[in-house]
């Protein structure tokens, strides 16, 4: 599959994705190496893996990082519960010892997290890694092995080689420097926010009813309001929840009811501030700009 198979193949999953993009994740296919998509929240980082599972018709395990992610909590743990459960019942019947450690810590009692989930498939899934920049720096090295080897070492099982070897991507909204190690491991890409006739396609590849003029003005609006000082930039999914308040409602021109075009703001606007800042006349102004 070239890039151009792989684009084509995106957009008809509603991915319309840049040049750029199509031939990072291309390379990064035919590499076999983890692609760090950086970028702005909204973007649609994390769609990138989801329609990429979709195209190559495979698992895709998300592993959602958050400050104070552990290794228990994104590789293995074991089923404590479980194990308790199988003392006691061992000791019921007179067993102890060695064959007791040996049952308990076997595969059986093992808890599978995303990254473990992701080497263990019959079939490379697709492995996302999202929103990196949330986990502390520490966790970066826990990722170092699997990344480069592909591997996980349990001190009571032994190290764990990937059956088959996942298609890794990692996301990263900014929010804090990554290191040069975890970055020399992985193909870069930045992820902007879509030109006007990009987002107007992926509009038009997601919502196929809009009407032409209306769907102009939608992506116009949306794009000049990306423009204000705002606390939360509106994303993709913010602009294709826009466009079906609006169709929903049955509206065919955003000049036509002001208070009508300002209710539907809450699909766009998410904090209190933004909506205090984009006033009825505000979003008046932006959408006389929109067309």
């Amino acid at each position: 599959m070239t890039w151009t198979d792989l684009q084509t193949a995106l957009g008809r999953e509603g991915y319309v994705a840049s040049d750029d993009l199509a031939v990072a994740l291309q390379l990064a296919l035919s590499l076999g190496r983890p692609l760090l998509l950086e970028g702005a929240a909204g973007v649609g980082k994390t769609e990138i893996a989801r329609c990429l599972s979709a195209v190559k018709d495979t698992r895709l395990i998300r592993l959602q990082c958050y400050e104070g992610l552990d290794a228990a909590q994104a590789i293995y743990e074991w089923n404590y519960q479980r194990q308790l459960l199988s003392i006691r019942a061992a000791a019921e019947d007179g067993v102890t010892g060695k064959a007791v450690e040996d049952r308990i810590f076997s595969r059986e009692f093992l808890l599978e997290r995303p990254l473990l989930a992701a080497i263990t498939q019959d079939a490379p899934p697709v492995l996302l890694i999202d929103e990196i920049d949330r986990a502390d720096e520490e966790f970066e090295a826990y990722l170092f092995e699997v990344l480069s080897d592909f591997q996980i070492s349990i001190p009571e099982l032994g190290t764990i080689t990937a059956t088959t070897r996942p298609i890794v991507i990692l996301t990263s909204n900014g929010t804090r420097d990554l290191s040069d190690a975890l970055r020399r491991r992985c193909l870069y890409t930045y992820v902007a926010y879509p030109d006007r006739a990009t987002e107007l396609a992926i509009l038009k590849a997601r919502c196929r009813d809009v009407e032409a003029r209306l769907g102009e003005q939608i992506v116009g609006f949306v794009q000049k309001l990306r423009e204000e000082d705002l606390e939360k930039t509106p994303g993709i999914a913010e602009m294709l929840d826009f466009a079906a308040a609006l169709m929903g409602l049955g509206i065919a021109d955003l000049t036509d009811d002001p208070a009508v075009l300002q209710s539907t703001l809450t699909t766009l606007l998410k904090t209190q501030s933004d909506q205090a800042q984009i006033t009825r006349e505000v979003a008046g102004r932006i959408a006389g700009k929109a067309a």
